[in-house]
């Protein structure tokens, strides 16, 4: 039997793979991939490597998960190295953990490679740090699109209010009702807000709003892309005379 690598792609700049990430797209034998992993990471692997897209688009998956589970455990039984290539960090709202429960449950041997997760990175490449002393001392990293089968939310948006900087990650369908909950939740409605598409990459692009505005007339945004709610935000106009020096060299 062979071993599944359960792997963060991160997110999007293939400089900003690890190293073991690197080592192991480069020897293995089947790679299954998500929508968000850049096509030039996939380029790395061997040309006999065996590459499966398993993405979701437009809230479904082209295959389903219990599908997905069944592949990566055939795969695990036919091949030696079995990557499973996820944007960003695959524990962190990805279904890297359910995965990894499956596989061990099934007597498959299973390491997670930890990915940099687009939460803290794209927001950096944008030149807004999620905390600035004296501005912002905590921040929390909160999903933007729940289980719809769900019948009430598991985000305490009360306990939101406190604090600093938020970051949503797929929230750009509901970045309307997110606005109007974390307003309603006593957050300031001129409370700046950032939204980065495609982060990290030559197609990166960031649209400045607030609260109020994105409540009740919300700027036109394109997934994927990771929303930032704070006072940091304020802080691009300064950081980005360095930032954009860097990007002109990338």
């Amino acid at each position: 039997m062979g071993k599944v690598y359960i792997v963060g792609a991160g997110p999007g700049d293939p400089e900003l793979l690890t190293l073991k990430a690197y080592r192991l797209i480069k020897s293995a034998d089947v790679v299954f991939y998500d929508r968000l992993v850049n096509p030039q990471i996939l380029s790395l692997a061997k040309p006999q490597c065996q590459l499966v897209y398993v993405g979701k688009e437009d809230g479904k998956h082209t295959i389903e998960q219990e599908k997905i589970n069944e592949l990566l455990l055939h795969y695990a039984h036919t091949k030696e190295v079995v990557v499973r290539l996820k944007g960003g960090d695959p524990f962190i709202f990805g279904r890297g953990g359910e995965e990894a429960l499956f596989l061990a449950e099934m007597g498959v041997e299973v390491e997670v490679v930890p990915g940099i997760s687009s939460a803290t990175s794209v927001p950096a490449y944008a030149g807004i740090p999620i905390t600035f002393r004296g501005l912002s001392s905590s921040f929390a990293v909160i999903t933007g699109h729940e289980d719809p089968k769900k019948e009430r939310s598991n985000i305490d948006w009360e306990s939101l209010k406190g604090i600093n900087t938020l970051v949503f990650l797929m929230a750009v369908s509901n970045r309307q009702e997110i606005a109007k909950k974390l307003i309603k939740a006593g957050r300031d409605p001129k409370e700046p807000v950032a939204f980065i598409e495609r982060g990290t990459t030559r197609k990166q692009r960031v649209v400045i709003t607030d609260l109020y505005e994105l409540a009740n007339d919300p700027p036109e945004v394109n997934p994927p892309a990771v929303m930032i709610v704070g006072w940091v935000v304020k802080l691009r106009k300064y950081l980005m005379q360095v930032i954009n020096k860097v990007e002109v060299q990338r």
